[in-house]
């Protein structure tokens, strides 16, 4: 399993990626990347001895079903999945990749439904979005025991800061001016 801690880098597009491959990031998300892509991307930032986690639901081609995962697993070989999906962070554990949840935080109706959720699948990490509300980091933590990275509007070292004092395991964060915070 991928130990996440600090901050990790989300890549957003392709001139960060040179980047994040000379950097000392042991994990890098990749966010909306092509299909065509992500082999040779993960390849070459494994290579780099980086680990690589993929937000499934955000690879541009991709269908995120049995089939979908399963070609992830066998021929892209990511170390991670991150998913809005329950299913997929199912067939991600299945295939025994370190899986994040991503939830949204829209309301108190949403927090509890996600909650539930996550009780069935059990993923590794819970990435929260908005990151911002630290006492919801700490809740969320406190009921499923589960890891919680911190994501979506994290923009300042500030924001990172009140992301850990809430007891965020981890903060993901596509602000490259905070990578190396």
């Amino acid at each position: 399993m991928v130990k996440l801690k600090g901050v990790v880098p989300v890549m957003r597009n392709l001139k960060e990626f040179e980047r994040l491959l000379a950097s000392d990031q042991e994990t890098i998300i990749f966010l909306e990347v092509r299909l065509a892509q992500l082999k040779p991307l993960v390849a070459a930032a494994k290579k780099a001895g980086k680990k690589v986690i993929l937000h499934a639901d955000l690879i541009q081609g991709l269908k995120t079903d049995a089939y979908g995962i399963e070609y992830l697993v066998r021929e892209v070989k990511p170390d991670g999945i991150v998913s809005t999906r329950s299913n997929v962070i199912a067939l991600a554990k299945k295939n025994k990749l370190t899986t994040i949840q991503r939830l949204f935080l829209l309301d108190s109706h949403a927090l509890e439904h996600n909650l539930s959720l996550i009780d069935q699948v059990k993923p590794d990490y819970i990435e929260l979005l908005p990151g911002l509300i630290p006492s919801i980091i700490k809740e969320v933590h406190e009921r499923t025991g589960i890891p919680i990275i911190a994501g979506g509007l994290i923009r300042t070292k500030e924001d990172i800061k009140l992301a850990f004092e809430g007891g965020a395991e981890a903060v993901s964060t596509s602000h490259a001016e905070l990578w190396d915070t």
